[in-house]
Parts: C-alpha cells; structure tokens; sequence
C-alpha cells in the first residue's frame, strides 16, 4: 500500500534529524580533539594512529551496512547506529592512552559508517516516492549541522571538560533518536522500488553494468569528498603560509567554504528540478574546477576566500546525486560502495595533497582539487542518459 503524503512528509522529517544529528555529533568530537590529545599524552604520531580507527570502522561497517539494511531494512539499521553513535562519541574522554583512544574510536567509526549507509538508503527509497531530487536537503541538514556542532562545541570547550561536553551530545543524540526513530520504526521504507529496477531494464543496462555505472558515481563521491578533506586540512594552511592571511582570516577559509556547500545543498532541489541531475553534477564540477583554481593560485586572500566558496557551491551536490544515483541502481549495496568510495576520497585527499605540497607547493598541490572536480564533471557529460533527470 503506498504511504501517504503525510507519512512521506513526517518519513522525510525525521530523516532530516538524523542527518543533522550525525553531522552536529561529529563536529563536536572533532573540536574536542586537542584537549583529548593532551589528556592522553598522546604525540602527534600516536594521534594520528589513534584518529585511524575512526577511518578503519567507518569503512569496514560501509561494506557490511548495505547487507544489514537489505535484510532488516534500513530504518531499523538507522535507529541502532545511532544509538550506537550516541554512546560510542561519550567514550574518547574516558581513555589515558593513544591505543585506548584508538579502541573507542574503532567503535565510534563503525557507528558513524554504519549510519550513514542506512540513512541514505533510506532517503534513495523517499526520494523514489516522492518523486522528487530532494536528497540535497539531507546532505544541507548533515552540514548545518556539523556548523552548529563545531560552533556550539568552540564556545562550550572553555567552559566544559571533554567528558561532560561528549556525554551532553550523548544525552542530545539519545533524545532525538528516540522522537525521530519512533517515526522510522513505525513506517515501512516506501515501495517504488520496481519502478526503480525498471530503469536500467529500459535502457538495455545489464546487472553487471549496474555495478560499473555504481561504481562510476562512486568516483564522482571520491572527487567531492577529496575536496572536502582537502579543504577542512589544507585550507586555512595555505591562506595564512602562501598568502600571509592572519590566523582568523585563515580559520575563515574553510568556513566560506562549508557554508557555501551548506547554501548549495539547501538549494540543491530546485537546481534538480530545473536542469536534472546530469547538468546539475557537469556545472557542478566545472564550477567548482574553476573555483579551486582561483582559491589555490590567486594572488590576494580575498580572492582566494571567493574562489573557496565558489568550491563549494560547486561541490556541494555532487555527492548527494552520486549516492542517489548509485542507491537507485542497486539499492543499499549501491549506496555502500558509492559512500565507502566517497569516505576513502576524504582519507585520500590530505595526505595526498601533503605529499604533492612537498614535491611541488601547496598551491600546486591544491590544483589537484579542481582536477577531480573536473573529472566528475566528465563523468556527468559521459553518463547523462543513465544519470536521467
């Protein structure tokens, strides 16, 4: 039976939740990460081993979620992630060594790949049923609330220790868990699922060229996420060492950067609706190539600070339209692989721009961005019968 409208609209507010619970959670551990290094004298090394386990669990549960979420569904998969994100983010607080650290966040990684699999399954079945580009507004509510997390986070860091900050997040997450799960738990996913499986069928698309096209909107979450990690570590780096921008400028950088890509995201619909989700990812792609050419090689800061928020306009719908895609063509294992892709592009990005900083510059290696950015928008030129509108 089809769910009604106003089911689909309670389905998709309680989506938003917990999108913008995951974002708010993270940020606020990551603005806890300094004051956690000194509690466990940990050096820069040992950090940097520890913060590993945040990876390793994200992208060991990424592969296993889409099966859990085929199986049990995913609003039940989405629920117990984030409970599980909820406690495991109270833990780093409680350890006194690098390899305790690392432990806790193996745990805290595995919640928060596992959640974002299950709830962009879930918003690649809303999407189907309401017949409507709108998972853009998912992605603005992660990012929105990444902003308020790390802004509600650095002005409560003076005031709270990391174990009372952590543990409120905690308490935060179990509550919206609890009012936004209640409605997960009591709907069913929506059901155009065949009409979603007659697509490909239409276009003479084999299974196993399913699989490829996944994994071609898999890349094009690996670009955009490249830059994201490119921008959140390199960013403020190259505006205070290559264009002696001050410490508060600098920070600045990232922030016109994220904002803009939360502004693109809230918008992101009407930009689907009006040029379809070929066009949206080849402008994209080319908008945000150019503006990471000027973020990197201008001259000034403040045509650098433009060029950053042009990036991020640019990039800003990329990766929705990827996992959506790749959701569409083979359910949950297809979000898995597009969105374990995508997380290994935000691994990949800062080391690699590191490595290239220090055989070229920073802002040589900064260009590598615009380059992925550009190959994204390729292949939206090479996939925009299969990509539709």
């Amino acid at each position: 039976m089809p769910a009604s409208s106003n089911d689909l609209t309670r389905l998709r507010i309680a989506l938003t939740a917990f999108f913008a619970l995951d974002g708010f959670i993270f940020a606020g551990w990551v603005v806890r990460i300094p004051a956690i290094k000194e509690q466990t004298n940990a050096s820069a090394a040992g950090l940097g081993l520890a913060l590993l386990g945040v990876s390793a669990g994200a992208v060991i549960t990424m592969t296993l979620t889409g099966r859990l979420c085929r199986r049990y569904g995913s609003h039940p998969v989405t629920v117990v992630c984030a409970v599980l994100l909820s406690l495991s983010v109270a833990l780093p607080p409680l350890t006194h060594s690098a390899p305790a650290l690392g432990a806790v966040l193996l745990v805290f990684g595995a919640a928060y790949g596992g959640i974002n699999v299950a709830f962009n399954s879930a918003a690649v079945d809303l999407v189907a049923a309401l017949r409507r580009p709108v998972m853009p507004t998912f992605h603005a509510a992660f990012s929105l609330g990444g902003m308020i997390g790390a802004g509600l986070g650095g002005l409560v860091a003076g005031a709270l220790s990391p174990t009372r900050h952590l543990l409120a997040l905690t308490v935060v997450g179990l509550l919206v868990t609890t009012v936004a799960g209640r409605t997960l738990l009591r709907q069913r996913p929506p059901e155009p699922r065949a009409a979603r499986r007659a697509e490909p069928e239409r276009d003479g698309t084999r299974r196993t060229g399913r699989r490829g096209l996944v994994l071609v909107f898999g890349l094009v979450a690996l670009c955009t996420a490249y830059g994201e990690g490119a921008m959140a570590d390199w960013g403020a780096l190259h505006l205070q060492q290559d264009l002696a921008a001050s410490s508060g400028v600098a920070a600045a950088g990232y922030s016109c950067f994220a904002l803009a890509m939360t502004v693109g995201r809230a918008t992101g619909t009407t930009l689907l609706e009006r040029l379809g989700r070929a066009r949206t990812v080849i402008a994209g792609g080319t908008v945000a190539a150019a503006g990471m050419l000027l973020g990197s090689l201008a001259p000034s800061v403040w045509a650098a600070l433009i060029g950053f928020a042009v990036t991020g306009l640019g990039l800003a719908n990329l990766f929705p339209v990827a996992v959506e895609r790749a959701g569409a063509l083979t359910g949950p294992s297809g979000v898995a692989v597009a969105s374990t892709l995508g997380y290994g592009g935000m691994l990949l990005g800062p080391p690699s721009i590191g490595f290239m900083a220090e055989w070229f510059s920073l802002p040589a290696a900064l260009t590598s961005v615009a380059a992925l950015a550009a190959v994204a928008a390729a292949i939206g030129v090479t996939t925009r019968r299969t990509m539709g509108r």
